[in-house]
């Protein structure tokens, strides 16, 4: 089977082709680089350059490499920018879907796996886990937009046959084991990917953007997925598509929270520094507490993650920020 991967040169994406070409998947990757880095494509698979909103060169791929399903990453996903520059979002990734959706149905090819994100539920200041039935209701552009695209390859199956899965991303993190594929990503905003530099001596502090939520030390909860089980849980999502499965969205994640002040300790364990934390006010868009009830997923794909251990998830992304 060929597959397309919309921005597989970024991070969980590059990570995600790796595991599609273990298993034996042919692999093209269509990525316009500008997050994305060419370094991080594995052996393997083939690079064409293009943008995901190029509805005519997306079709044009998919027929010319004959394409059985897509695996959809491309798109803009810094939740702070997304507030300051809402349409830009609103362009890239909604369009983009659109774009993608469309050029599928022109050419049958009917599975998608979709990079959704956790923000569809970040509107209400919760304390509770989050199923795939909570309330989506986002409380940024950001999340807005991955849920506008969800909605739209939902609507999709029925007229068209475009099944698609759709998985909400709870906070990823870490690298490779083997070191060979890590985070890239310039100025960069993920906690784990920051104190890890700041470690390094990168940066010269980590800030704490809120110090006064509802939470037990007073900063935000995440639930933390290493980024080797979220690959693996696109290569699971694409077999039951594969296999008939219909459409369906599923929560990425372990199942349990750190808080910030949690996780900024967890790495100055693993790295051996005492690097410098700021306070500083909390960001615009920022969700309390986002933490998954993973149940459905691990039954659908009988999944059990093999990384859940917030030091090991610490120690693969300082290992790979040394590097």
């Amino acid at each position: 089977m060929q597959v397309l991967v919309t921005g597989g040169a970024g991070y969980i994406g590059s990570h995600t082709v790796q595991k599609l070409l273990d298993a034996g998947y042919g692999v093209v990757v269509y990525d316009n680089v500008t997050t994305g880095f060419r370094e991080a494509i594995p052996v393997g698979a083939e690079l064409i350059m293009g943008d995901v909103r190029d509805k005519l060169m997306l079709s044009r791929v998919m027929k010319d490499k004959k394409i059985s399903a897509v695996v959809h990453f491309a798109a803009k996903l810094i939740v702070s920018e997304s507030v300051e520059k809402p349409l830009d979002y609103y362009e890239n990734n909604t369009m983009g879907a659109l774009a993608l959706a469309q050029a599928c149905i022109e050419n049958e090819v009917g599975m998608v796996v979709f990079s959704s994100t956790s923000m569809v539920y970040a509107g209400a200041e919760v304390s509770y886990m989050l199923t795939e039935i909570s309330p989506t209701s986002p409380s940024n552009p950001y999340g807005q937009t991955k849920l506008m695209s969800e909605l739209i390859l939902r609507d999709c199956e029925k007229p068209y046959g475009l099944r698609s899965v759709c998985l909400r991303y709870f906070n990823v993190a870490g690298a490779a084991l083997d070191g060979k594929n890590g985070q890239r990503t310039k100025n960069a905003t993920h906690l784990i990917k920051v104190a890890s530099e700041a470690a390094c001596g990168k940066r010269e502090s980590v800030g704490i953007f809120g110090t006064d939520y509802p939470t037990e030390d007073g900063t935000g909860v995440r639930d933390y997925i290493h980024v080797e089980d979220l690959a693996e849980l696109h290569v699971l999502a694409l077999k039951y598509l594969n296999d008939g499965g219909r459409s369906e969205v599923f929560n990425c994640g372990y199942g349990r929270g750190f808080s910030v002040r949690e996780v900024i300790d967890a790495v100055r364990k693993v790295s051996g520094v005492n690097f410098k934390v700021v306070e500083q006010p909390r960001r615009a868009g920022d969700a309390v507490y986002l933490v998954a009830d993973s149940s459905k997923i691990r039954k659908a794909f009988s999944w059990t993650p093999k990384y859940d251990n917030l030091e090991l998830i610490c120690q693969t992304a300082y290992n790979w920020e040394k590097r």
